[in-house]
């Protein structure tokens, strides 16, 4: 990373950093109070489920501020947490799940910089399973009612029907790995809110632990103006794609010419290449140089309020908006390719994965309605 040789930076530098481009952060004082005295600890957590995409960069890219910023690093492979949600990693599948997610996850980093010696990885798995992480859970478990507890999984887990207690179980396991985790901070989604708004109201008072910052990026919209995700292949882009397929996504991608708002091209721009661009620069300054519409010398940006205004003025047309996208991704995704490339087809893990995934003879749960009619 392009920070080495750079000054040391003050703590308001640190906040900013760490904070730059999130939706919103519940406690920052927290986040100020460790900063004077010294490293943040922090931890990521992602469920061991799909394959990760071209939106896993935004975390990347966060990732690697937060190490700018010279704080400790866990990112936590969450194994247990995409088997109880809605099996979407049957339990056979778990070790091959956790290797390709810490490998991918590892490309990823090192694509935007990141040295891999300065994070840890750690598996949900190694402490969820112990008795003390069990005794803490059935303790949490007389403290948070089941409507809180379904509640604050309600935008992470998937639905099938009527709550099973696995929705409830998966966010007070997440609650407690803030503790085993040892850390000052967590950072998610915005789509996790709920989940960390239930931790700032309960694990102090009701369990005696120490209260965390959380901090939460907004999530970026996909290719068809939705949410990105794994399970719609319209609204991502693989990490695997070659160029000449990614340069075709872009170009079908949602984009309406001056709206900032939704634009998941924009959004890129705004979470992933500019952040880059800093995380890149000898004086930790971002920058992108664009040729505008009508114009033959480049147009030189310094922020994303800068872009949107281009872009709202017609100045950035959504056909150069989508090739600096295409272009960054493919350059990005490089080094990727053929790192997983290799995983993928010489580790062994893709035969691991597809033996495992065989279906199990999990029926969905019919929802009450449904079972009411079938009665009656």
């Amino acid at each position: 990373m392009a920070s080495d040789a750079r000054r040391t930076l003050t703590v308001d530098e640190k906040f900013e950093l760490i904070t730059a481009n999130t939706q919103e952060t519940i406690r920052p004082d927290i986040i100020r109070n460790v900063l004077g005295v010294r490293p943040l600890e922090i931890f990521w957590g992602t469920a061991t489920t799909g394959r990760p995409h071209a939106a896993y960069f935004v975390p990347s890219i966060k990732i690697a501020q937060f190490l700018q910023a010279g704080c400790k690093v866990k990112v936590l492979l969450a194994d247990l947490h995409g088997f109880l949600d809605a099996d979407k990693a049957p339990e056979a599948t778990l070790e091959a799940r956790a290797q390709y997610y810490e490998r991918t996850i590892g490309a990823l980093l090192r694509a935007v910089g990141v040295d891999l010696d300065n994070l840890q990885f750690v598996r949900g798995s190694s402490y969820q399973l112990t008795p003390a992480f069990s005794r803490d859970l059935l303790r949490l478990s007389k403290r948070v009612s089941v409507h809180d507890a379904v509640k604050a999984s309600s935008e992470i887990v998937k639905s099938t029907g009527d709550p099973v207690m696995a929705d409830g179980i998966y966010p007070m396991m997440q609650l407690l790995d803030e503790e085993y985790l040892d850390v000052d901070a967590e950072f998610g989604g915005i789509d996790q809110r709920k989940t960390f708004a239930l931790a700032n109201d309960t694990m102090t008072k009701a369990m005696g632990f120490k209260t965390r910052a959380h901090l939460m990026n907004p999530m970026v919209p996909g290719l068809s103006g939705g949410k990105m995700s794994s399970s719609d292949p319209k609204s991502k882009v693989g990490l695997l794609d070659e160029p000449a397929t990614i340069q075709k996504k872009i170009a079908k991608a949602f984009c309406a010419p001056g709206r900032v708002e939704g634009n998941g091209i924009l959004a890129f721009i705004q979470h992933v290449l500019l952040p880059y661009s800093q995380l890149q620069s000898p004086d930790g300054k971002s920058s992108m140089s664009v040729v505008l519409k009508d114009q033959t010398e480049p147009t030189v940006f310094r922020s994303f309020s800068e872009i949107s205004a281009a872009y709202e003025a017609d100045q950035l047309t959504p056909q150069i908006a989508k090739k600096l996208v295409a272009d960054g991704l493919s350059e990005l995704t490089t080094g990727i390719r053929r790192c997983l490339t290799l995983i993928w087809n010489g580790s062994g893990l893709r035969q691991m994965l597809i033996a495992s995934q065989r279906p199990e003879a999990h029926p969905r749960i019919p929802a009450k309605s449904e079972r009411h009619n079938k009665d009656g």
